[in-house]
């Protein structure tokens, strides 16, 4: 009984997958950082962050997320915060 988000009808996990890694996406490119622990707002993209990267490392990642998660940390490898007495 999977649907469209548009219906209002029960998402299936993937399309949940989809649509937080699209948030993510757009958080990220839109603010020029990354999620930040500071800010209790953001929590949730860094737990989803936090959670996929470490699923990925595990190897439990499903293949079809694999690409999309990587090119999502490649943006986050570009606006990681640097130590500013580097």
């Amino acid at each position: 009984m999977s649907s469209s988000p548009k219906h209002g009808l029960i998402m299936t996990q993937d399309e949940k997958w989809l649509e937080r890694y699209r948030e993510v996406m757009s958080f990220i490119e839109t603010n020029h950082r990354n999620p930040s622990r500071h800010r209790i707002e953001e929590h949730d993209y860094l737990n989803w962050l936090k959670a996929n990267r470490k699923a990925m490392n595990a190897g439990r990642m499903k293949p079809e997320r694999i690409e999309k998660f990587s090119k999502l940390l490649e943006l986050t490898e570009k606006y990681k915060r640097k130590n500013q007495w580097e």
